[in-house]
């Protein structure tokens, strides 16, 4: 199976069987907290297509740190945020990028993976998915925070993730409990907007295909100017 073309139904399939294995009670705290977020920002203005992504500086797992402006100097870049290596959801998007990985080189694109871990537990998440791009640590949500994503979670799920062996500040190296809305951008070498993808739902995420297909098109119209 194509897991690059198949991510939606990787993602309904693993869905399915840990809400099997999950006692109800945790599931409806899971399931609220979504609804709950989904009410905090449906009325929020998203970044968009045409606008503007904020420029920033991150360190990558290894510690050398890299500029958004620098990968765009050479092509369009997608530009993904994932909640962590914790996630069952973000590793299955990980490495359904990570396939399609040749295809975006082949287009002169660079691919960049943001999430709120330390640069340890990113590199990490880099070893354990086999990726060979970029993955970078926005230590405190500054970086999430100014795409709009950044939210705090509630205090039952704090204590359901704790639970799970999934407490943030541990993982995180902050005190906070932020994470980002997974989002996926396709960014032009004018650092405008040329695709944007955002669902309160973490459990959804673009098809690395759907991304792929626009920068085909932003390669197409750079040749044709």
């Amino acid at each position: 199976m194509n897991l690059a073309m198949n991510l939606k139904e990787m993602l309904d399939a693993f869905r399915a069987e840990f809400l099997e294995k999950l006692p109800s009670d945790k599931a409806a705290i899971m399931q609220r907290a979504t609804d709950v977020l989904e009410q905090e920002f449906a009325y929020k203005k998203f970044l968009q297509l045409g606008d503007s992504a904020p420029d920033f500086t991150l360190p990558n797992a290894v510690g050398k740190t890299v500029r958004l402006s620098d990968y765009l100097s050479t092509g369009p870049v997608i530009l993904t945020f994932y909640r962590g290596g914790w996630c069952p959801y973000c590793n299955l998007e990980l490495r359904a990028y990570q396939q399609m990985l040749p295809q975006i080189q082949a287009l002169g694109a660079s691919l960049i993976a943001v999430s709120p871990q330390a640069p340890d537990a990113s590199l990490s998440t880099a070893e354990k998915n086999n990726l060979a791009f970029d993955v970078l640590s926005d230590v405190g949500s500054k970086i999430a925070h100014a795409y709009g994503i950044a939210f705090e979670l509630p205090s039952d799920l704090k204590a359901l993730y704790t639970e799970l062996n999934h407490a943030l500040p541990g993982i995180n190296g902050t005190d906070d409990w932020t994470l980002p809305i997974p989002a996926t951008f396709v960014i032009d070498q004018n650092q405008r907007i040329a695709l944007a993808h955002i669902d309160i739902d973490y459990r959804n995420r673009l098809e690395p295909a759907h991304a792929i297909a626009k920068v085909q098109r932003l390669s197409r119209q750079m040749t044709a100017v």
